[in-house]
């Protein structure tokens, strides 16, 4: 589930709904890189944000909480609201082929977004209709010119409106998550995942990965069942993950492409027949996990500002 956008949102969430420090924030977004910049896309989103324009140059870490804070508007109370009416609404979405629910159709930011697989949306309660998307984008400095050499540029978009969103309700996701865990379970006993031959402990790297993600903090205020649901869907998906690279030929370069720098790589593959059944039987599984942790994220983004 982590990715710099869910991290970005939850704190800077909580942080607005007074839930939070800057720091927390800043502490949060460093797990991803050191340095951290923002820019404005078009001059409608320098204007809802404050960031500079037409001459545009990158702002720094503090800018980024300058800029969220002038994207939800002045109006900062934290009196319960229903979720459709989240003060300063934070939203995030993770868009797939066949599934950018929440992304304007045709715009830039819709194709960065999708190229990215992940974007913070927010509206401004203060203006019906107006809200900003933020696409996040990895780059790599010259290493002989900056200490800082791993950083994350922020862009933000003006958007033509603001989105309706549509997440499953909690208690729905973690039923089917259930399911989901169930199904996993029966696909790792198909090809024997737990006494592979060719990969010492195929368990234990599972549990490199779920010790990966646990890594990023989430705000005390999130509910005891969004945190399950997370716990969750990213043992579904480290098990997603390893089997796929098992069932990858031993030469494929994405073989194991997994979300853990230094994760060592299995040096041998099930069987063909073996692979391909536990392939179709947990490739369903990823849409599952995908909305559940979307509903979890919504409600502790929704948690924030309720007492």
């Amino acid at each position: 589930m982590w990715c710099p956008s869910v991290s970005l949102s939850l704190w800077a969430n909580a942080w607005l709904a007074g839930k939070a420090a800057p720091d927390d924030v800043l502490d949060a977004l460093s797990l991803w890189a050191p340095k951290q910049s923002v820019t404005a896309y078009d001059a409608v989103a320098a204007g809802h944000t404050g960031l500079p324009w037409p001459d545009i140059h990158d702002a720094g870490t503090v800018s980024l909480l300058q800029t969220l804070r002038a994207a939800v508007g002045r109006q900062l109370v934290s009196a319960p609201v229903g979720p459709g009416r989240l003060r300063g609404a934070i939203n995030v979405v993770t868009p797939v082929p066949g599934d950018v629910r929440g992304l304007a159709p045709g715009t830039q930011f819709a194709r960065d977004a999708l190229a990215a697989g992940e974007a913070v949306i927010i509206t401004n309660p203060d203006n019906p209709g107006t809200a900003v998307g933020l696409v996040p984008e990895f780059s790599c400095a010259d290493v002989e010119e900056s200490s800082d050499w791993y950083a994350l540029a922020w862009t933000v978009y003006s958007l033509p409106g603001a989105p309706v969103f549509d997440h499953a309700e909690l208690g729905v996701a973690e039923y089917s998550l259930r399911s989901a865990v169930r199904s996993a379970a029966d696909a790792l006993g198909e090809i024997g995942l737990a006494s592979t031959a060719d990969v010492d402990d195929p368990r234990a790297l599972i549990e490199q990965l779920l010790e990966s993600a646990r890594q990023h903090r989430i705000p005390g205020h999130a509910p005891t069942r969004a945190l399950r649901v997370l716990e969750n869907a990213a043992h579904v998906d480290a098990i997603i993950a390893v089997t796929a690279g098992l069932s990858r030929p031993d030469d494929s370069p994405d073989r194991f492409a997994a979300p853990l720098v230094g994760c060592p790589e299995p040096v041998g593959a099930q069987s063909s027949s073996e692979a391909r059944i536990a392939s179709d039987a947990l490739r369903p599984l990823s849409a599952v996990v995908r909305s559940a942790r979307m509903a979890a994220v919504t409600a502790i983004l929704h948690s924030a500002w309720t007492d």
